[in-house]
């Protein structure tokens, strides 16, 4: 998780200028690392089944960000919560030192109880081997809280995080100053004690230069006048003709700790994540302080991951490490020193200028050299040192200002967040580079909401993950489930964000602890389903969008796709330079990445981060110009004829890269455009087209994977991003899937509520592909297959399906073809061999609302301890049903409630007759039993209940359990932290309505 920081003129760290690795670290994604049996991808026709789809194993189960107190923890609590976290089918768990809702960090009593203490390791120990007993993973995260910091690093040490500090002093034309060199403008943090003038440079003013926040200056004018300071003081005249400025450069430790520390005695200190020494430090601590014999036993019995948090540095300066001058000159052949005025930053701003191409490029250079640097000693060099112990790295490689696709391939698990991420492109930035190395896993810190902390419910959850399902998520990490209790806490219990600054905070804390508790069983259920799903086989993606500056959580999307292109059913992925240099970056069949994501195109357009300048490396053009001789499509938008180098050019480079474009611009299957309204025609002229095509502009998204012979197509009715207005709206409407598959290819709808697996009944197909239709409510999803008949062991695989029909519906039965509908009547039906016939319904009981309820709660309350609980029950008689908010006796209540009514049908029902149970509004989680029997889970999203074959003639008896948020209770119980929230509308509103159907074979 992590809070926006401004960097450069308000922009957030997230969102400042990045630059694309280069050599160096291309060579390291050619050798990233193995993945584990969780993460690998299952392959090969036989895997899919109905029973495959139905049980989704351990390994794709969700997991838990789970908040320790540090080390204050019982290991018998801890063993029980891991069996609180098995039984309710999650996959495992993050141990994470966060405890920010604790303002008096003395009560953690760091000396004996602290992050990586002993009774800290007593704790992990005690969760991996219960872990490794329930088929659980446990990661951990490499230090208490974020970013990256162990106990032991001092704020003077080689290893703690650098900054670049800068002081300045103006010289007017012709005078003379004498003086101490010029203290940095800001002071140094509290503990830092030693510091290091890197250089002292005069600069001519330049007001030609100038923006409204930065000093223009004259490079060609810049003295060096570090060599003239003897004991600290400088003497030195400006020359005549122009103001002048002083600039001193200070390297000094930021001495930033972790966020919500102390977490350990001795403190810790953020490492530099630039440096093998901060990397050494981080590993020597595990090597020399956690990782004993029995720790490493466990590790490999139950250890998945060691988990970064998003890399949030915070200086009011520049960020730095000592070898950043001497990298700069070997990879771009210029001293770095003379550029420093163009770099230096002031509580985020850029200070100083010089002409503005001339900056951007000089900036360019800069963080591409930084992005070279955080990605070898950093990532790699963590990444190699977790295998070397059996374990993988997770890391949420942005904030900085580098490469986060590009690090996104070399980490076995790249993970994004859904508080931080404003849109789905920033998902599509990491997919792009794990699927081009290889890798199989796209994680998400899901679910942490700014103040809904107790009011979160699963059924938002679930609208956030849906749309990033689609954008290549297929891990979700839950935002999260707190250890039990802490000194000072109040019911229910411990909770790591909430209260936060005196208010409730951030996300849940899920678990035992929550009346929902009591179905996140079928929360859990569903996703696992969909990760399965979404793990299998390879990833099919239409377009890859080049990106020249690689980083991600900017909301930055691509021209035409992101607004045009997605809602005609387009899927695209962003590439940075680095991943053109892996083996998979080859073209086959006018595919890019052939054994997958298989881009049918790629689309290159200007930087999106510096004004959409036509801007590429001469490096990158080379590349690009390779796969376009191999066969592959492109479009470039932009005036990419006078491109420019996105970096200072070297002599004649710029020549080079224009020779190398028009080649590229030359080739047949190249298009150039010039208005993002015409990349659709050009794609379509050369002959390039989505997999999956809607009939009408959608909020429908799409993921396609390829098993085998096999399609697999992840439907979710979502949006681009949470912020849009108006919210998604339901969606009825035609789609249509092209298979993989030659030969007999039939439909299947995938149900991940459910696990069940059913053959589509009506659906028409051509050379295009199959074409059915998709009916969502916002955010719900559902999973397509295509395949052979039988594919899933169903009888129905050969037998004929429905091309048109006037009924309601018409599905596949266990005995065979049948139509549906809820009015007596003659249907027609055609089918896919041309005949046409009749089916004629009998008569169907008229809907029925049910409004007279019998409601039982078990209603929460605090109990004698933070953690207990004590439950009063009620009993009332409901003759309409209304939100728990607008009934007296339950308006401040928050539980479990069990509505119970019955119904009576007629005594000519048949096993003809059916009937859906709509339930309207309820909120939030749910269970239908019918006549004493518990049905499968239900769509959350949809709370349309189909009871088949459950009714019988006479009285029917139908109950739903509805589990309800904290939040109601803890207003009146808790009024000082949750008081101000408005009190909200849970339980079950309706209408609910029985709406019978009748239906009957075809033939």
């Amino acid at each position: 998780m992590h809070k926006p920081i401004p960097q450069r003129g308000g922009i957030s760290r997230r969102t400042v200028l990045a630059a694309s690795l280069a050599a160096g670290a291309a060579t390291a994604l050619t050798a990233t690392g193995t993945t584990s049996a969780g993460a690998a991808p299952l392959t090969g026709p036989q895997q899919l089944s109905a029973d495959w789809f139905a049980t989704a194993p351990r390994a794709v189960r969700p997991k838990f960000r789970w908040w320790w107190p540090d080390g204050l923890v019982d290991p018998a609590e801890i063993a029980r919560e891991i069996d609180q976290i098995a039984d309710a089918g999650f996959g495992g768990a993050e141990i994470s030192a966060v405890h920010h809702s604790i303002k008096d960090k003395s009560v953690l009593d760091t000396a004996h109880h602290g992050w990586g203490s002993p009774a800290w390791r007593e704790g992990v120990e005690a969760a991996l081997r219960q872990a490794a007993r329930r088929g659980l993973t446990v990661d951990l995260t490499l230090g208490p809280s974020w970013p990256v910091a162990v106990p032991g690093v001092t704020p003077d040490d080689e290893a703690a995080a650098q900054e670049l500090a800068y002081g300045r002093v103006s010289v007017a034309a012709g005078t003379t100053y004498q003086g101490p060199v010029p203290e940095p403008v800001r002071a140094a943090a509290s503990g830092v004690t030693s510091r290091t003038l890197l250089a002292v440079q005069a600069a001519p003013v330049a007001p030609a230069n100038s923006t409204r926040k930065e000093t223009g200056l004259h490079l060609a004018g810049l003295q060096d006048l570090t060599s003239t300071v003897e004991n600290g003081t400088l003497t030195w005249t400006a020359p005549a003709g122009s103001d002048w400025v002083l600039i001193s450069y200070w390297q000094r430790s930021t001495a930033q700790q972790p966020e919500s520390g102390p977490h350990s005695a001795p403190a810790a200190y953020v490492v530099d994540h630039f440096s093998p020494a901060g990397t050494a430090a981080v590993t020597g601590f595990w090597e020399g302080s956690v990782l004993t014999g029995t720790v490493r036993r466990l590790l490999k019995a139950a250890g998945g991951a060691f988990f970064e948090d998003s890399i949030e540095l915070e200086t009011d300066s520049l960020v730095w490490t000592s070898a950043l001058p001497q990298a700069f000159e070997e990879r771009t052949g210029r001293p770095l020193l003379p550029y420093l005025p163009a770099l230096v930053l002031d509580k985020s701003n850029q200070v100083f200028a010089f002409e503005a191409q001339l900056t951007r490029q000089i900036r360019h250079d800069f963080w591409e050299t930084v992005s070279h640097l955080f990605n070898t000693h950093h990532v790699t060099a963590l990444r190699d040192w977790a295998h070397s112990l059996g374990m993988e790295l997770r890391s949420q490689p942005y904030g900085l200002q580098t490469d986060a696709i590009a690090s996104a391939a070399l980490l076995d698990i790249p993970e994004g967040e859904s508080l931080g991420f404003k849109n789905l492109d920033d998902y599509r930035c990491l997919a792009g580079g794990r699927d081009m190395a290889g890798h199989t896993v796209l994680s998400c810190e899901s679910g942490a909401y700014n103040g809904s902390a107790y009011s979160t419910t699963w059924d938002r959850f679930l609208r956030t993950m849906g749309g990033a399902y689609a954008a290549g998520v297929n891990q979700t990490v839950v935002h999260g489930f707190s250890y039990a209790t802490a000194p000072g806490v109040s019911w229910p219990g411990f909770a790591a964000f909430s209260p936060y600054n005196g208010a409730a905070g951030y996300g849940e804390s899920w678990g035992p602890r929550q009346p929902t508790w009591r179905h996140a069983e079928d929360i859990a259920g569903y996703l696992g389903r969909v990760h399965r799903v979404l793990r299998t086989g390879a990833p099919q993606v239409d377009v890859a969008v080049f990106r020249q500056t690689g980083y991600t959580a900017t909301g930055i999307g691509a021209s035409w796709f992101t607004s045009t292109g997605v809602p005609l059913g387009w899927t695209h992925q962003f590439l940075s330079g680095p991943l053109l240099d892996l083996p998979s970056a080859r073209v086959e069949d006018g595919r890019l990445a052939p054994d997958g994501p298989a881009y049918k195109a790629l689309f290159v357009e200007g930087d999106f981060f510096y004004s959409s300048t036509p801007t590429l490396a001469l490096a990158d053009a080379r590349k690009l110009l390779r796969l376009a001789r191999a066969g592959l499509p492109m479009v470039l938008l932009g005036a990419f004829d006078q491109a420019l180098t996105p970096g200072v050019p070297d002599q004649d480079e710029t020549a080079r890269l224009r020779e190398a474009l028009a080649s590229l611009l030359a080739l047949p299957h190249v298009k150039a455009v010039t208005d993002k309204t015409a990349v659709g025609d050009a794609l379509t002229a050369l002959g390039v087209t989505p997999d999956a095509r809607y009939a009408t502009a959608s909020t429908l998204l799409n993921f396609h994977r390829v098993i085998g012979d096999a399609d697999l197509y992840y439907l979710c009715n979502g949006k681009h991003a949470e912020t849009v207005k108006p919210p998604v709206a339901s969606i009825d409407h035609a789609i249509t899937l092209r298979p993989t598959r030659r030969g007999t290819t039939v439909p299947y709808r995938l149900d991940p509520w459910t696990g069940e697996v059913t053959r589509i009944g009506r659906y028409t197909e051509d050379d295009d592909g199959i074409t059915l239709r998709v009916t969502l409510d916002p955010g719900q999803a559902t999973v397509i297959a295509l395949g052979r008949p039988g594919l899933f062991g169903d009888r129905n695989g050969a037998r004929r399906h429905a091309v048109d029909s006037d009924a309601d519906s018409v599905l596949f039965t266990d005995r065979g073809l049948a139509v549906r509908a809820s009015a007596a009547g003659t249907y027609t039906t055609r089918l896919s061999q041309g005949r046409t016939v009749t089916s004629t319904l009998p008569a169907v009981p008229a809907p029925v609302t049910l409004d007279s309820w019998r409601l039982d709660v078990e209603d929460w309350y605090p109990g004698s301890t933070p953690t207990d609980t004590d439950v009063v029950r009620r009993t009332l008689s409901l003759d309409a049903l209304l939100p728990w908010s607008q009934i007296p006796e339950l308006a401040d209540s928050a539980g479990i409630g069990r509505y119970r009514t019955s119904v009576s049908l007629p005594a000519d029902w048949s096993a003809s007759h059916g009937a859906l149970l709509e339930l309207g509004v309820v909120s939030d989680t749910f269970r239908v039993t019918v006549n004493g029997v518990r049905l499968a889970p239900a769509d959350r999203l949809h709370p349309v209940v189909d009871l088949g074959g459950r009714l019988r003639p006479g009285t029917n008896v139908i109950e739903v359990e509805v589990a309800t948020p904290l939040i109601n209770r803890l207003r009146v119980s808790q009024p000082t932290v949750f008081g101000a929230i408005a009190r909200q509308a849970y339980g079950l509103s309706g209408p609910v309505r029985l709406v019978p159907y009748v239906q009957d074979l075809v033939d």
